[in-house]
């Protein structure tokens, strides 16, 4: 495998087991993952939440069962944030998008499974462009994956701002009319799930960033000073781990821009 771009703040983050465990909660109230029992599991997650993200998906692929988890969302997050190919990017979210749906075979119960995949997809057709996506059909996708993680996992904040993001992208794309009647995209759905997102999580710097870039979407500029509001509050907020940093720095460099 090609050597992934190494995560720029390498040192800052250094949990182990023990204080990995500790901070579990907090760290998980996005995704609602269960803390493993399995060891190497476990360590595949020291691993993600230090920013060794290339290590992280191999030790989690090694792993297998609940080790897939850990591995998708390194190879998401990673693919998201720091790779500089385009083509590859892309490569690596129908990668997840591929194994998460393999996963829900084996565990259907596993609301990440679903995540992971609409998660992926999601990103891969921003990379192609909205409107390209939703005529593949990948729309429909990425919504049903999200409503069933979300009737497995009720409080898991990052599929409520997911599926509020594919409402305000689609809305945005082909408009009010043509969004709700083809896709089932609703303007006060949208708004709803996302501040349902940031009451279930609201120390996210993710949420709220999204947030922000949904309400200008589905609202317009009137609401760019509210926009801007969330995007300096995420960008003085305190990550706990290294996905966290990344958010945090791309609100820092947004607010640059």
């Amino acid at each position: 495998m090609v050597k992934w771009t190494a995560f720029p703040h390498a040192g800052d983050y250094e949990f182990d087991a023990a204080s990995l465990k500790k901070s579990w909660a907090r760290l998980h109230q996005g995704d609602c993952e269960p803390c493993p029992k399995d060891a190497q599991v476990l360590e595949a997650w020291v691993l993600f939440h230090n920013g060794e993200f290339q290590k992280a998906f191999d030790t989690g692929v090694k792993a297998g069962g609940a080790g897939i988890t850990v591995a998708n969302k390194a190879a998401s997050i990673y693919a998201n944030y720091l790779e500089p190919k385009e083509k590859t990017k892309l490569e690596l979210f129908m990668e997840v998008a591929t194994r998460a749906e393999a996963q829900q075979s084996d565990e259907p119960k596993n609301a990440n499974a679903y995540y992971w995949q609409a998660y992926a997809l999601g990103r891969y057709s921003q990379g192609i462009s909205v409107a390209k996506a939703l005529a593949q059909g990948l729309g429909t996708k990425v919504k049903t994956a999200l409503e069933q993680t979300i009737k497995l996992a009720p409080k898991h904040a990052d599929a409520h701002i997911a599926l509020a993001a594919f409402h305000a992208e689609v809305i945005d794309k082909v408009g009010s009319l043509i969004g709700g009647m083809t896709y089932g995209a609703k303007k006060d759905v949208g708004l709803s799930l996302y501040k349902d997102a940031l009451r279930i999580n609201p120390e996210s710097a993710i949420a709220m960033i999204e947030y922000a870039n949904g309400m200008v979407m589905l609202e317009g500029d009137k609401k760019m000073k509210e926009a801007t509001r969330l995007y300096e509050q995420a960008a003085t907020s305190n990550p706990l781990d290294a996905m966290e940093r990344l958010d945090v720095e791309m609100a820092k460099a947004e607010l640059e821009d």
